[in-house]
């Protein structure tokens, strides 16, 4: 599919439920998000605290029925309020007990990794319903977001939770800046930044 068919709109607080279904069921075999929560209902409480947030800003896209989205943070915002900051321990440990200090750690070498600086659009999810796999769906919308931070010229940042992705985010004009594992080292998220224009 190319980018010119995508579909793509703004969500809104009433997409919250679609959305988390569609990233749940997306992430449900990634290697990292797996690891940290081995029980998709788990994640899908996790993805929708998350991704509940991000609807502040104008800046989470859905492509067809919840087929593909995107959830991107503006230059300037948080990904979660200073409320929400202090709830994520809590919300851990209620759902995955004994685990979460690990997962805590995650979470903090995904913050510790984000570079400060220059202002930049952050990537937090971008995911494809399993039944729309293989039809270009994700990329195409990734590009379709891209022109548009392009046009505003600003770079833009994600981290990449499964090594099989890293060349897809390439051929869009990312690069690889750095790395970071889980806590046992097992599995590795690479960050990657794209300068406008993805040059």
């Amino acid at each position: 599919m190319s980018q010119e068919n995508v579909e793509a709109r703004i969500a809104t607080t009433s997409d919250l439920d679609g959305l988390t279904a569609t990233l749940t069921v997306a992430f449900e075999h990634d290697p990292l998000w797996s690891w940290a929560f081995t029980d998709p209902t788990d994640l899908a409480v996790w993805w929708q605290f998350n991704i509940g947030s991000a609807l502040r800003y104008p800046w989470v896209w859905i492509s067809g029925d919840y087929a593909a989205a995107s959830v991107w943070i503006p230059p300037d915002g948080t990904e979660l309020t200073d409320e929400e900051e202090a709830r994520v321990e809590p919300v851990l440990r209620d759902l995955i007990g004994p685990r979460a200090p690990e997962v805590i750690e995650l979470v903090r070498r995904f913050d510790v990794s984000h570079p400060e600086g220059p202002p930049h659009y952050y990537l937090s999810l971008l995911g494809v319903h399993p039944e729309h796999r293989g039809e270009g769906l994700g990329m195409a919308l990734l590009a379709e977001n891209l022109q548009r931070m392009d046009a505003e010229g600003v770079p833009s940042y994600l981290e990449s939770s499964n090594p099989g992705n890293n060349g897809r985010y390439e051929r869009l004009g990312y690069r690889r800046v750095g790395e970071f594992t889980t806590p046992d080292g097992e599995r590795t998220v690479a960050t990657m930044w794209r300068d406008v224009g993805g040059s």
